[in-house]
């Protein structure tokens, strides 16, 4: 149960979306009941008949910085950058930031990096995981210039390249409705699938909707190096949970309404702001939970998610909710009936 070879499972490669469905709502839903074992097939737009009046959706408002940046060093070299800890750097300059680099050698410290529209990097220090401290310089500040000319850091599954007609559709597709506090280098995918409609749809149905914020870092999707899972490391994101929010979820809890989770991000921040008497509490914080099989979820009841990489955290998450059996069946299912896989994929709603 806690190996990592446990979590393998073969993926045809043309089963991972390149692109979003036509319409948001309109991707594939495989509902996945854990009280009978059973497994159906639907359309993301068929989830108001598929909840309860009553269920309480608790979905992540965190808005996607456009953090890939593409340049050269002063050599020549092309390089590609994912810019880290955005607005939360603890550097007293605010151009200067923690990056993932990528190039054909790593820079020195010291060394200068140069970007379009007068922009340039200097090389400050480099660290064990492969991060790169830089000190931007510039006509405009780092962030002005990531919100006018950056690139959505799309995961290395997504094939990109720097001239990409596809790259201004990202923008507004991995992106959720929900989208509101600037953060997260990664979308929280399973609210890629909401439509206004949509949300419309639920409240009418009698299904309210709170949000919450959690910034995805990089860490969420940092490869699995360990045997035995539960000594992997996940690296701490920061969350904000709002007194209408808590207060909305311990409501429900206390009358024995479900609270379905729009994403592993969701549920990672409920479980971890569990008060001394059971309840969720407001209020800014940060955690580095890991879930997997064993662990006693307090607060979601259902959960909405994408199709998830093997040998992933995530998938170690939706083990732990959904059962490793019953996991394991529906994504046999999946890749037998061409569910389309990952960040731009299809959903399953684990009941």
């Amino acid at each position: 149960m806690f190996t990592i070879e446990e979590y393998d499972y073969d993926l045809p490669e043309d089963l991972i979306a390149q692109v979003p469905a036509g319409a948001r709502d309109q991707s594939r839903l495989l509902v996945t009941d854990r009280g009978n074992e059973s497994l159906s097939d639907h359309f993301f737009s068929d989830l108001p008949g598929l909840l309860k009046p009553g269920d309480l959706l608790v979905v992540n408002n965190t808005k996607v910085i456009p953090a890939r940046i593409y340049g050269r060093k002063e050599s020549g070299g092309e390089i590609e950058l994912l810019i880290l800890n955005q607005g939360e750097s603890n550097h007293p300059a605010p151009n200067v930031r923690w990056a993932l680099l990528k190039a054909s050698k790593r820079p020195k410290i010291g060394g200068r990096l140069l970007f379009d529209y007068g922009v340039t990097g200097k090389v400050e220090d480099l660290n064990e995981d492969g991060l790169t401290l830089i000190a931007f310089e510039g006509p405009v500040s780092i962030d002005t210039f990531l919100e006018k000319y950056g690139s959505m850091p799309l995961p290395p599954y997504i094939k990109r390249n720097r001239a990409d007609e596809r790259r201004s559709m990202d923008r507004e597709r991995y992106q959720t409705i929900f989208s509101q506090r600037k953060g997260a280098v990664a979308a929280p995918t399973a609210g890629l699938h909401f439509t206004k409609n949509l949300a419309q749809a639920l409240k009418e149905a009698g299904i309210p909707m709170v949000s919450l914020t959690l910034h995805v870092g990089h860490g969420t999707f940092r490869p699995v190096r360990v045997q035995d899972i539960r000594e992997h490391y996940l690296g701490e994101e920061s969350y904000l949970i709002t007194p209408n929010t808590a207060r909305a979820v311990n409501m429900a809890k206390r009358e024995k309404r479900r609270v379905i989770a729009v994403g592993t991000t969701v549920v990672r921040t409920l479980e971890s702001a569990i008060g001394p008497y059971g309840e969720i509490k407001a209020g800014k914080g940060k955690t580095g939970l890991l879930i997997a099989p064993g662990f006693r979820f307090q607060v979601v009841d259902g959960l909405i998610t994408n199709f998830h990489l093997p040998k992933s955290s995530l998938l170690f998450l939706v083990s732990a909710f959904s059962g490793r059996k019953l996991c394991k069946s529906a994504y046999a299912r999946a890749v037998k009936k061409r569910y389309r896989f990952y960040s731009y994929g299809d959903a399953m709603l684990i009941l």
